[in-house]
């Protein structure tokens, strides 16, 4: 997964009240250029508002395995060891 399609699957759960401070970031980093250090540091915000975002209840695994993948293309991006 790359980090814009990390940001893609976060405005598509954007009703998760775990993402709420994390989708005004999403929305701007949507239109970033990837090699920016703007983008960078959006993702950096990204990944930090994103802490709390857990697959809930009913999902199946496929979807925790998104998170866990979208959370780390987004670690990468912002340069998070």
């Amino acid at each position: 997964m790359t980090a814009k399609e990390a940001i893609s699957l976060i405005l598509e759960n954007q009703h998760e009240p775990a993402l709420n401070w994390a989708i005004n970031y999403a929305i701007e980093a949507q239109n970033m250029d990837e090699n920016s250090n703007d983008f960078r540091v959006q993702c950096i915000y990204i990944v930090n508002n994103i802490s709390k975002w857990r697959a809930k209840k009913g999902h199946d695994n496929s979807m925790k395995a998104k998170i866990k993948e979208a959370r780390a293309a987004l670690k990468e991006a912002g340069g998070i060891k």
